[in-house]
């Protein structure tokens, strides 16, 4: 009998199946992952190292979508500004299309080879602009808080706070302007990359 055209497993399909995995109930186990590609858990360790790299290859997948501008130090600089936000826009539009995945990549220290180039990226416009090195670091730690909390704000409950007695008049006058989800989250993003990027100055 001769080999089959398309091997069995493969890196690609054991990160297809842990990514469904982790849309469906919030993470994966070896042998949970092993069961839904119909073979033994062992057979993983010849694709992948373990669960770090498969958490890895999950993180490159969503951080692949990631659009990127030019860092070319040839090229006319844009103002960093719109750099930075466009960087911002597309990262947090790449994980809101993965919002359970989120809570288990913030879990592992950063691996990825896309993501480190969005993060080069990152810190060669702010460094550029004028940044010192520790202040490049606090921005782009920033950005993360504002770009993931977003992300997983795409897919909170439509009321993330329910009304009851203890909702004060203010707080109940403001609940009543929200407007539905994905608009409020973007809304909310928006506002908030703005409020960042006009009290940053190199």
């Amino acid at each position: 009998m001769g080999r089959p055209r398309t091997p069995l497993l493969s890196a690609d399909r054991i990160a297809d199946a842990a990514l469904e995995l982790v849309n469906t109930t919030g993470g994966f186990t070896m042998p949970a992952l092993a069961a839904r590609l119909g073979v033994r858990p062992s057979s993983l360790y010849n694709h992948v190292a373990g669960r770090d790299a498969i958490v890895e290859l999950l993180r490159e997948r969503a951080m692949s979508e990631v659009e990127l501008p030019s860092v070319d130090p040839d090229e006319p600089a844009r103002p960093w500004r719109n750099a930075v936000a466009d960087i911002a826009r597309s990262y947090r539009r790449s994980y809101a299309r993965y919002p359970r995945l989120i809570p288990l990549l913030t879990a592992y220290s950063v691996n990825s080879a896309s993501a480190i180039t969005m993060y080069n990226t990152l810190a060669a416009t702010l460094v550029r602009a004028g940044f010192d090195h520790a202040e490049t670091l606090r921005v782009i730690t920033l950005i993360d808080y504002l770009v993931l909390g977003s992300a997983l704000d795409v897919a909170a409950p439509e009321e993330p706070w329910l009304t009851s007695a203890e909702v004060g008049p203010e707080f109940a006058a403001a609940l009543a302007t929200a407007t539905p989800n994905p608009q409020r989250a973007d809304d909310v993003f928006e506002y908030g990359l703005s409020v960042l990027l006009a009290g940053l100055e190199p």
